[in-house]
């Protein structure tokens, strides 16, 4: 089955030498050429734009019939005849360029629904767009640009400009705090909120606790996949990358450009240092330096895990079992 790109407004067809300039790559080859629209490798034609930006996929790049193809400079003697080569150091940051020239996400249009409830004390700031059954909430603040799905609830907090939240993203709800004791749990009022630098994006269903006192705080340009859980008084820096499924315990503190693996799990009140790169399905449970890389469950250096798995893959191999 073939999906059209029904939720996107196409704004093509460009030129070449339109192309190289938004996205910063050097031509090689003819700048006059029209590109109409955007293909992988293996099925892109004639008057298409297509990206090579992994190895793995050279016999594609070589056979490509693209009239034009963004890739690295040291590969522009692998290229077919005939194929106009875009090149940069990074392609695919420049293929993403290139596709929001020639799409626009219908989300992105500016606009309220008619169907989203918005609180008489909310600021929205201007070309926002907020989708159906979206409810934002006392006092919240919006900036412009930003982009509110469908289904968001949005409570005690601060949005910057032009961020991202997807579907479902429910953004200031209750943290969870009890003072547990012998006699039962006692809750404790979550009287924070939450605080959002601008061109931040939130993936679908995912959830950011209000602070319990202090705020929860995610810092600009930031992007986080879906289905990730933020408890509360988390602080988030800058241009961190949080994929799919991670939860990120209480009070815990991550510095700039971290990135965390999909399904990590980290432990309340801990520091991530600026740089740090967390593994997928990690179980983090103390402090991590500043770029340091750690990956395992309890996660450790990545070196000394992959000679554990290696040690253990060993030892299981030359173990011998009774079936009986």
């Amino acid at each position: 089955m073939t999906f059209t790109a029904d939720n996107y407004i196409y704004k093509g067809p460009f030129n070449v030498a339109h192309i190289a300039q938004q996205t910063g790559c050097e031509i090689s080859g003819s700048s006059d050429f029209e590109i109409k629209n955007l293909a992988p490798l293996d099925v892109a034609g004639e008057g298409d734009l297509s990206f090579f930006d992994n190895s793995k996929y050279l016999e594609q790049f070589i056979s490509c019939k693209a009239t034009a193809c963004i890739a690295h400079p040291k590969f522009i003697d692998k290229a077919p005849n005939g194929m106009v080569l875009l090149t940069c150091a990074e392609p695919y940051a420049a293929y993403a360029k290139a596709a929001q020239m020639f799409y626009r996400s219908k989300d992105e249009v500016a606009g309220i629904s008619a169907k989203a409830d918005i609180h008489p004390t909310a600021k929205i700031g201007a070309d926002c767009s907020i989708g159906a059954f979206t409810s934002i909430g006392e006092n919240v603040v919006i900036g412009a640009g930003s982009v509110i799905g469908r289904n968001v609830s949005i409570r005690s907090a601060q949005i910057g400009a032009n961020c991202v939240i997807h579907d479902g993203v429910r953004i200031g709800q209750e943290g969870f705090g009890f003072a547990m004791g012998a006699s039962g749990h006692v809750k404790v009022p979550q009287l924070g909120g939450v605080v959002i630098g601008d061109n931040v994006e939130i993936g679908a269903n995912s959830c950011v606790d209000r602070g319990s006192g202090p705020n929860t705080s995610i810092d600009s340009g930031t992007k986080i996949d879906n289905l990730v859980q933020i408890a509360h008084n988390v602080e988030i820096g800058k241009n961190c990358v949080i994929t799919a499924q991670c939860g990120i315990a209480g009070s815990t503190k991550i510095g700039d450009f971290v990135v965390i693996g999909g399904k990590a799990g980290i432990a309340g009140h801990l520091k991530i240092g600026s740089g740090a790169r967390i593994a997928a399905n990690s179980g983090l449970m103390r402090d991590v330096p500043a770029g340091s890389s750690v990956g395992g469950y309890p996660a450790v250096e990545i070196k000394d895990w992959h000679r554990a798995t290696v040690l253990i893959n060993k030892m299981v191999k030359g173990r011998k079992y009774d079936d009986n």
